[in-house]
């Protein structure tokens, strides 16, 4: 018990450089406050108290505005960020090393009995305001960013982004930045996860020159497999001339 207390203290060290000292955290992190009862009230529940661990939730609650059922099983090293309109659901769970903003819901989607909420396996980071809903699992690693709403499985170390999340292809944004450095084109301040229909419309046209770049490339390898010589510009032209190729 005490050993996750002292965890829960010196993680913060590591992800928030505005933290001095452990007497500072203690006294004014509402995160690490949120976490210390819930680890009490967690154990009330446990043993079958359940209005004592909720009554006990309830204080955490107005105390330092992170809500957390007593049943929500929380891991080691896990860091809240400021916390402010945090909800974490009865049946969510939250694996080791996991770092939550200000405004992330962990909900669920039914009324039914049994496991309704998430559960974030290690490493999982969930940006400001995101909605993770519904029994799903979010991979360890992943990354969900704010706003989002997550209703369905993220896999191991992916980024989800969007209303509703979509996985963020990472190969895609690779492509897109060498086809604009190509092209000469800058993309400063447009990033993959903006709603912008100006932006989307520069994404699908890289999109599209790096598919017409990749079939030139295959029509100029099938081209030098039937002896067309492409060093040459005027090569170039009689290799795409219908006769040349008719002729050949």
């Amino acid at each position: 018990m005490f050993n996750k207390i002292k965890q829960d203290i010196n993680v913060v060290f590591e992800r928030d450089p505005a933290a001095r000292t452990r007497w500072e955290i203690l006294t004014t992190y509402p995160g690490v406050h949120a976490l210390l009862i819930h680890r009490m009230s967690h154990y009330i529940w446990k043993h079958q108290f359940y209005w004592l661990a909720r009554f006990t939730s309830h204080l955490a609650r107005w105390f330092t505005g992170i809500e957390i059922h007593p049943g929500a099983t929380i891991g080691r090293r896990v860091f809240i960020d400021h916390g402010m309109g945090i909800v974490i659901g009865e049946t969510a769970v939250i694996g080791d090393d996991c770092t939550l903003y200000h405004g992330v819901t962990l909900g669920g989607t039914s009324w039914n009995k049994g496991k309704r909420h998430p559960t974030l396996e290690n490493g999982v980071v969930i940006g400001a305001g995101a909605k993770v809903l519904g029994p799903i699992t979010v991979g360890a690693g992943a990354k969900i960013g704010s706003n989002a709403v997550v209703v369905k499985d993220v896999p191991v170390g992916a980024t989800a982004v969007g209303i509703p999340a979509r996985i963020i292809d990472d190969e895609a944004i690779k492509q897109r930045k060498t086809m604009a450095e190509k092209m000469g084109f800058s993309a400063y301040a447009i990033s993959d996860d903006m709603n912008d229909p100006m932006t989307k419309a520069i994404h699908a046209l890289l999109d599209h020159t790096a598919k017409q770049d990749q079939q030139l490339q295959l029509i100029t390898q099938q081209l030098s497999k039937l002896g067309a010589d492409i060093e040459s510009e005027v090569e170039i032209g009689k290799a795409f001339d219908v006769n040349s190729i008719k002729g050949i």
